[in-house]
């Protein structure tokens, strides 16, 4: 019997395969099709304080190798989510984790204070790829100093596990990555998608109503892996990996590369049943390598 038990520094998983946000709905979505108990942990979608109708359509599109989306997220707000979506998938038994967006300081910072106060939600993933009102539509975790003040300010009041999702669209992410862990950040998660875009020659029109979009799936993997690997060997936090993972051998190059726990995002929209495939096969890779703690593979890549 193989261990597949890790820990995001006090946040217990039962295994290291999760949902990323914003491709797994509420989990309700994917009940028919798998038992959310067997998975280590589910994001939930996108969550802002206030009722986001998100953008104009078309907003996602299929690109080689992945897919690129602009949905801007669309949800009813957090008092919707405390009040009708909580009640309904509380009870699952797994770990549940409310990504929080906001376009400035304030929202997550309210919208974080609410969530704090459900019992049965033991973390949030701050996503601070947002872009910030105050300053000109530049992404929070695109410098710094915003991403160091917004988590510093959501520290102060949510007292649970806190993961911070960084953008890759920066020159060095190990310098974000130090900066979040600076101000409190308990883990992170990377990558968020890449901004990139989508034409259509025959048309002469951009495929995405926002013109440019995030770009997901497998064609980010390589960049993904980069990442996760550099942040790995800058920070003392644990780090959640996501970015094109399509199988249980992408998820452990994730976990080899320095991740504690992995992702799975456009794969869902794929096979919505790929989360317990990834589980069953991780176990089966240790078994034929006669691994018995999924711990052991944890950054250990192997550099010449």
């Amino acid at each position: 019997m193989v261990n597949l038990g890790v820990k995001l520094k006090d946040l217990s998983l039962k295994n290291p395969v999760m949902t990323a946000s914003g491709t797994f709905g509420f989990g309700e979505e994917f009940e028919d099709f798998i038992d959310l108990s067997n998975l280590g942990g589910i994001l939930v979608k996108g969550t802002t304080r206030h009722h986001r109708e998100g953008n104009p359509y078309p907003r996602m599109a299929e690109t080689p190798s992945g897919m690129i989306n602009a949905v801007g997220l669309q949800n009813k707000g957090v008092e919707n989510f405390c009040k009708e979506i909580y009640p309904r998938i509380k009870h699952y038994d797994t770990n549940i984790l409310v990504n929080v967006s906001g376009s400035v300081i304030e929202d997550y910072v309210e919208t974080a204070a609410m969530i704090n106060e459900l019992e049965h939600i033991p973390a949030i993933e701050l996503n601070i790829s947002c872009p910030n009102v105050k300053e000109g539509g530049m992404a929070f975790g695109t410098s710094c100093a915003s991403a160091a003040s917004v988590v510093k300010a959501v520290r102060e009041v949510y007292k649970k596990h806190l993961m911070v999702k960084l953008s890759p669209n920066v020159t060095d992410i190990t310098e974000i990555a130090k900066a979040v862990e600076a101000e409190g950040a308990d883990s992170v998660s990377l990558i968020n998608t890449l901004l990139g875009m989508a034409i259509d020659a025959e048309t002469r029109k951009p495929l995405l109503s926002t013109v440019t979009g995030g770009l997901s799936g497998p064609a980010v993997k390589p960049v993904a892996l980069r990442m996760v690997w550099q942040v790995f060997n800058a920070v003392n936090i644990p780090i959640v990996g996501l970015g094109g993972i399509m199988n249980a051998k992408d998820a452990i190059e994730f976990i080899l590369a320095g991740a504690t726990a992995i992702q799975i995002g456009t794969a869902n929209f794929i096979d919505p049943q790929i989360t317990e495939k990834v589980v069953v096969g991780i176990e089966d890779y240790m078994k034929r390598h006669n691994i018995q703690d999924i711990n052991d593979l944890i950054g250990a890549l192997q550099v010449q």
